[in-house]
């Protein structure tokens, strides 16, 4: 009889790691923040409620298959708060039955929790903020990330826009916290790549967009000279999607509308990627966003770490995790690993459109002594994490 793929890999695994002699358990925690989402022009996008734990279940079911033929189970436990005191004080409830917690909360929220005395030799995982300073000056030994970085989505449509010749942007920019820092990020990989911004101009307009943008934005953007792309630095996703064919010179537009780059996306289909997208829809009856595979990447780090070194203990899971055995197949084209220098897990970046997968950086010629990949965010020489040294 023809034996399927999946079975061939599972008999290969067990083949390769022998038969787990005693039964080895692990919790794993889902703790969240609940930050609720600005206000914004249109709401046709809504957040789902579930967004980032959906990929936390998704991964714990592929633990749960591979845990099957090892004695291998796996457990999630989840608690969401919705201010920084019952947040904490779930964490301190939370570290008391596991080590693993994936963490979907702003950058202060996550800070306070990699402080706490109780979570010092915990490993904690950032699927909610990509900011850069949780990578940088402001990281913690304890707190490792499957969320990109802003610079390494950044990064990746620079060099997308290197590549493609695009080299004169136009940034817009919101006012929103995350917009000003997705922006900064956005003129920090212009001068990593030699591109050159030509004008930058803050969305300041309350006037009804859904209306007003086929007038408004061609006056927003006439004053600009020759440029070859609109880039938009808008997270909540405001006033961005009605900039693309608006514009006063008939220009691509990318960033956080137009060509995404992103953690995820649901047109991201070769690599297998197909089967988890199916995966997913099955069982949350929608698309899988960026958090979302960040959350599920944590799940199945603690999972292949746990499947390979046969225990739940923390030092050992944390310390393979860091070694140059671990790998995450993680749907991408390339294995995933873990930066020693800073905790966040290295990643190709999908570039998008709503319907197709542009591209997927880091883009070829783009050159790194240690890991091409490493060409995307902070690099360890410019890195100023002292946390994992020693």
């Amino acid at each position: 009889m023809r034996k399927s793929l999946p079975f061939l890999l599972m008999v290969a695994m067990l083949t390769t790691l022998g038969t787990a002699s005693a039964e080895v358990k692990t919790t794993i925690g889902y703790l969240e923040k609940h930050v609720p989402p600005p206000p914004v022009l249109s709401n046709l996008d809504p957040i789902p409620e579930d967004d980032g734990l959906a990929g936390a279940k998704v991964g714990l079911a592929d633990n749960a298959t591979t845990g099957r033929f090892l004695k291998q189970t796996y457990d999630l436990t989840v608690q969401v708060s919705d201010n920084t005191d019952a947040f904490l004080n779930a964490a301190r409830d939370m570290l008391q039955h596991t080590p693993y917690i994936v963490v979907n909360a702003p950058m202060d929220d996550l800070l306070k929790l990699a402080d706490l005395p109780e979570a010092k030799d915990a490993l904690l995982f950032n699927v909610g903020s990509a900011d850069n300073r949780l990578r940088d000056e402001a990281c913690r030994a304890n707190l490792l990330h499957t969320l990109p970085s802003r610079s390494m989505l950044t990064d990746a449509l620079a060099q997308f826009s290197v590549k493609k010749k695009w080299i004169v942007w136009v940034l817009l920019t919101g006012g929103h916290p995350g917009d000003l820092a997705y922006a900064l990020s956005l003129e920090n990989s212009a001068r990593k790549f030699g591109i050159r911004i030509l004008a930058k101009k803050i969305w300041e307009f309350d006037a009804d967009m859904r209306r007003n943008a086929a007038q408004e934005v061609p006056l927003f953007t006439q004053n600009f000279g020759d440029h070859h792309l609109v880039v938009i630095a808008d997270e909540p996703g405001d006033f961005g999607r009605y900039v693309a064919y608006n514009t006063w010179l008939p220009r691509p537009v990318a960033g956080t509308e137009g060509l995404v780059p992103s953690a995820w996306d649901r047109t991201v289909e070769q690599w297998g990627a197909a089967q988890l997208q199916s995966r997913f829809s099955e069982a949350s009856e929608r698309d899988m966003r960026p958090k979302d595979f960040a959350a599920w990447a944590a799940v199945r780090a603690i999972g292949e770490a746990v499947t390979r070194t046969n225990t739940s203990d923390v030092k050992i899971v944390r310390d393979y995790m860091f070694s140059e055995k671990f790998e995450l197949a993680g749907f991408k084209g390339r294995p995933l690993t873990f930066r020693s220098w800073n905790g966040q897990l290295r990643q190709p970046i999908p570039i998008t459109h709503p319907r197709a997968l542009v591209a997927m950086a880091p883009m070829e010629g783009f050159l790194h002594e240690r890991n091409e990949m490493d060409s995307l965010g902070i690099d360890q020489p410019e890195s100023k994490c002292t946390a994992f040294e020693g």
